[in-house]
């Protein structure tokens, strides 16, 4: 039998195909070689063991890219078992099912499994977890479900994610400046925004180089920089039609919150970056990249 690094051609699936990222795959997978099937909740239950056997089996699925998840990170705090069930157990039957299959499953996890306690200095892959809310917690049991599987898996962390596709701050932000004159937003919240279509392009590529088995385990992924909420805002203020609307700088506790979201929350890409040779663009010129083809559609 050949094995997947063999294969001239893969059959690929994805999960959460309706989502920003699952798009954003999408649009990506055009220009490769490999066959793609993108389900969603209506198509494909991924918390049903037997459903998403049968279509592995069916299709011959070699890997599984895993852009479903719970990600209303408030809500989350009054949904637990539902929270649980798509960010916890699901990826663990993801990757209970590619163990048996013999393929590879590629899953999408957060920043929020790190907690409020961050040092000012970008968190490596083998940085303590300590999440503060059940978003993160039920992330973190996603990742631990798919480690105890066996299954071979590359798991990657991403952060402030924003496309041309649903909803998001980009798209958030651009509406308020269309109904108010300014807006406040907080500054003493750090990160670093991550387009869809850059994380993507970087899935699609490991994929097409069939860097799977023998490079799994945790990656971190975001644009490079670092930036403000309050900055992005202004970024996204500055490149778009409302120049002269005003972004105003306020503090977390103006915006009452269930969660209590990481005041810094900075990735190092470093692993990814050599592991793959892949070359991550800074997030101001990803932020150019997607509201350009947001005023083109």
């Amino acid at each position: 039998m050949k094995t997947v690094m063999d294969k001239q051609s893969l059959n690929i699936l994805v999960t959460g195909a309706y989502g920003q990222l699952g798009n954003s795959v999408k649009r990506a997978a055009q220009k490769s070689t490999d066959r793609y099937f993108f389900t969603d909740v209506d198509s494909l239950d991924i918390t049903d063991h037997a459903a998403v056997n049968d279509f592995v089996v069916k299709n011959n699925i070699d890997v599984i890219v895993n852009c479903a998840a719970y990600t209303n990170v408030d809500a989350a705090e009054d949904n637990y078992e539902v929270a649980e069930l798509l960010n916890g157990r699901a990826p663990g039957i993801l990757a209970e099912i590619m163990k048996q299959n013999n393929g590879t499953l590629i899953h999408i996890s957060t920043d929020y499994v790190f907690g409020g306690d961050l040092v000012n200095t970008p968190v490596d892959e083998n940085c303590p977890t300590n999440p503060t809310g059940v978003y993160g917690l039920t992330k973190l049991h996603g990742e631990n479900e798919i480690k105890d599987s066996g299954a071979s898996a590359i798991i990657i962390r991403t952060s402030w994610l924003y496309s041309e596709f649903g909803a998001n701050f980009v798209k958030k932000i651009i509406s308020l400046l269309q109904a108010r004159d300014s807006i406040k937003v907080v500054f003493d919240q750090c990160g670093t925004p991550t387009y869809a279509g850059d994380l993507a392009e970087t899935i699609v590529t490991v994929i097409s180089n069939r860097k799977l088995k023998g490079f799994e385990g945790i990656y971190h992924f975001s644009n490079e920089g670092v930036c403000s909420w309050f900055d992005f805002a202004s970024a996204i203020c500055n490149l778009s039609e409302f120049k002269d609307k005003e972004i105003l700088p306020c503090h977390s506790n103006e915006f009452p919150s269930k969660v209590t979201r990481p005041p810094y929350s900075v990735m190092d890409k470093t692993k990814i970056k050599e592991t793959f040779n892949v070359k991550i663009p800074h997030w101001h010129d990803s932020l150019r990249v997607c509201m350009r083809n947001m005023a083109s559609e």
